[in-house]
C-alpha cells in the first residue's frame, strides 16, 4: 500500500501548491529592494509596456481575477506608480514617471529570481518554467484546438 506522504508527492495539486510556496519565498527576496511584490511588478511592468490598458485585458494577460487586479491597480495608484484615468466607463492605466523609473529595479529583481532559480535547479529551470505554463494552458482549456 502507498503511504499518504507519498502520495501526497504524487500529487499534481499538492506538489504545485508547494512548488508555489517555495518560487514566493525566493520572489518576495527577490523584489524586497523594489518595494514591490512580484505581483505588483508584473501589473506595474505590463501597464508600463501597454500604456492605456484596460483593468480588463491587464486581468487577462497576467490571468488574475479582476478583482484581484483592481487591488493590485488601487495600490500602485496610491504608491504613485499607475495613473487610471476614466474614459466613460472604461477605464485606462499608465504608468507614471516615478513607475518608469522604478522599472530598472524591477527588471533587476527579475533577473536576480531567474539567475537564483536556476542555481538552485540548473537549466532544467527554464524547462519548467515552459512546462507548467503548457499544462495551465492546457487545463485551462486553450490547449484544446
Amino acid at each position: 500500500m502507498t503511504e499518504p506522504c507519498d502520495l501526497l508527492h504524487q500529487c499534481l495539486y499538492f506538489t504545485a501548491n508547494s512548488l508555489a510556496r517555495s518560487i514566493t519565498r525566493l520572489a518576495d527576496e527577490a523584489f524586497r529592494p523594489t518595494g514591490l511584490s512580484p505581483s505588483h511588478a508584473f501589473v506595474l511592468m505590463t501597464a508600463a509596456g501597454s500604456p492605456g490598458i484596460g483593468p480588463g485585458e491587464l486581468a487577462e494577460r497576467l490571468a488574475l481575477a479582476p478583482s484581484t487586479v483592481t487591488r493590485f491597480v488601487d495600490a500602485l495608484v496610491a504608491k504613485g506608480l499607475l495613473t487610471r484615468k476614466a474614459e466613460g466607463r472604461a477605464a485606462r492605466l499608465a504608468a507614471t514617471p516615478a513607475g518608469l523609473a522604478l522599472l530598472k529595479g524591477v527588471e533587476k529583481s527579475w533577473k536576480r529570481l531567474h539567475t537564483v532559480y536556476l542555481g538552485i535547479l540548473g537549466p532544467e529551470g527554464d524547462r519548467l518554467a515552459a512546462d507548467i505554463d503548457a499544462a495551465c494552458r492546457k487545463l485551462e482549456g486553450e490547449g484544446n484546438d
